[in-house]
């Protein structure tokens, strides 16, 4: 496989792993009486952000790349900034759409681009599966707002 393949692939390795942390982070401080309902959606986020990056950990292998595996790496590779203050829940909102359309616009613009040029058909599958979901959430997050 191409090189700008499995790059790619590891720069989104390395955003879903600073959003998973991410979504631990903002399920461990948010407050106010929407704590319920935001703690359950950034529990189901970072665990959708652990299990796809094993998957692409694993679809990384089986291309016979090698998946980043370190702190340091998935920092210095995400395009994602991890979180570094305790945020008010309008601003925690406005940073999760923000993230997420900025995935999901990574797949639609390069990632899905790479698996095509490549005729990686299953990457590609699990790209359109993930770019689904995250437009899903940003739907929702955009309708919470209103």
């Amino acid at each position: 496989m191409d090189n700008k393949h499995v790059n790619y692939l590891n720069e989104l390795l390395s955003n879903c792993f600073v959003l998973n942390v991410k979504f631990h982070r903002y399920h461990w401080y948010i407050e106010g009486e929407n704590f319920f309902q935001l703690h359950a959606v950034f529990e189901e986020l970072y665990t959708y952000f652990a299990d796809i990056s094993d998957e692409l950990a694993e679809r990384i292998l089986m291309i016979e790349g090698k998946p980043l595996a370190t702190m340091a790496a998935y920092l210095r590779e995400s395009t994602i900034e991890e979180a570094t203050s305790d945020d008010t829940e309008e601003e925690i909102i406005n940073q999760v759409i923000e993230d997420l359309t900025e995935v999901k616009a990574s797949i639609a613009n390069r990632g899905i681009s790479h698996a095509t040029d490549e005729s990686d058909e299953p990457t590609l599958d699990m790209l359109i599966s993930m770019q689904q979901t995250l437009e899903k959430y940003i739907w929702m997050f955009k309708a919470y707002q209103k």
